[in-house]
């Protein structure tokens, strides 16, 4: 089931095409590369209203080029759930939020809400937390949540997104700590935790030096963290932005990995996520795929809207 962010007000997906996309953050309008979009521009023109544009270089990396003074950073607000977060360019094209995750931040919400609503406070784990969306929309439920990143920096700016969402009272953890090393001491200490969230890198090296590869090693990294569900878990989620990635290879990962005290109680749903393109694409329903996810759910918990 693809999921769609489409409740935004303060972002909008204004064009995309020749490997680009426009992208309105706020009062300001970005041009970033998109390795998916294959297909030529809509709307020429609004590409000038571009205030900075990421130019990728032919070496590796890239950098912006400014067309207006900007402000260093600003904010974006996701009305929906009542929260803040911090815009800003920043290497390899990022701005400090994938918005295309209000997707998957709405269910979450709402399963962690129900649970509150029915006598629970379920502890999340949110590891390789980055700037803490999905940490503050689990806060945003009534979750105690343990945010986890190596990135000193990004665990800074998840802490300071919720405090602009006004959670800063809200029970959250914060850990700069190597996810895999982290989730091997929580295994140690027989902590359960009922709802996972996870974007596992494509590639990367652990903290003594080894080669991670997605291919290779997500099956028994999810198996580890399965071992730290409840018994009466939420979800678990698994994010994916590796190019050529099908939905179902992680779906298939999520149910091979279950450990049998969970056998019976728990579903599962994958899919693209999806950012709708405005303008002249609207009237044709262009979306853009930005990833995808696969999900383990508990009883009662249901991924996308509600219905």
């Amino acid at each position: 089931m693809n999921l769609t962010a489409d409740k935004w007000q303060d972002y909008e997906l204004l064009d995309t095409g020749g490997g680009m996309k426009l992208e309105r953050w706020g009062g300001i309008i970005l041009s970033r590369p998109d390795p998916q979009v294959i297909w030529s521009r809509s709307d020429p023109d609004a590409w000038k209203k571009a205030d900075a544009e990421y130019e990728r270089s032919g070496t590796g990396g890239g950098k912006w080029h400014f067309n207006s003074e900007l402000p260093e950073r600003w904010t974006v607000g996701y009305g929906p759930l009542g929260l803040r977060f911090i815009i800003e360019p920043m290497g390899f094209k990022h701005t400090g939020l994938f918005p295309e995750q209000a997707a998957n931040w709405e269910w979450m919400n709402r399963a962690v809400a129900d649970a509150v609503s029915h006598g629970r406070r379920p502890e999340i784990l949110n590891l390789f937390g980055y700037t803490g969306g999905a940490t503050a929309a689990c806060a945003a439920g009534g979750a105690a949540v343990c945010h986890v990143d190596a990135s000193k920096g990004m665990v800074t700016r998840a802490r300071e997104n919720i405090g602009e969402s006004g959670l800063a009272d809200r029970t959250v953890r914060y850990i700069v700590d190597d996810a895999f090393r982290f989730v091997a001491r929580e295994i140690r200490r027989g902590h359960r935790y009922d709802g996972i969230i996870m974007d596992p890198p494509s590639y990367g090296r652990g903290p003594s030096g080894e080669i991670w590869k997605l291919e290779d090693n997500l099956e028994a990294f999810v198996a580890s963290c399965m071992r730290l569900l409840s018994d009466e878990p939420l979800f678990m989620l698994l994010n994916s932005y590796t190019t050529g990635f099908s939905p179902a290879v992680t779906e298939n990962v999520l149910k091979l990995t279950l450990p049998e005290r969970l056998s019976g109680k728990c579903s599962f749903v994958s899919g693209d996520l999806l950012l709708p393109v405005s303008g002249k694409c609207s009237a044709i329903n262009i979306s853009l795929p930005c990833g995808s996810y696969a999900a383990l759910t508990g009883p009662g918990v249901s991924v996308g809207s509600p219905g």
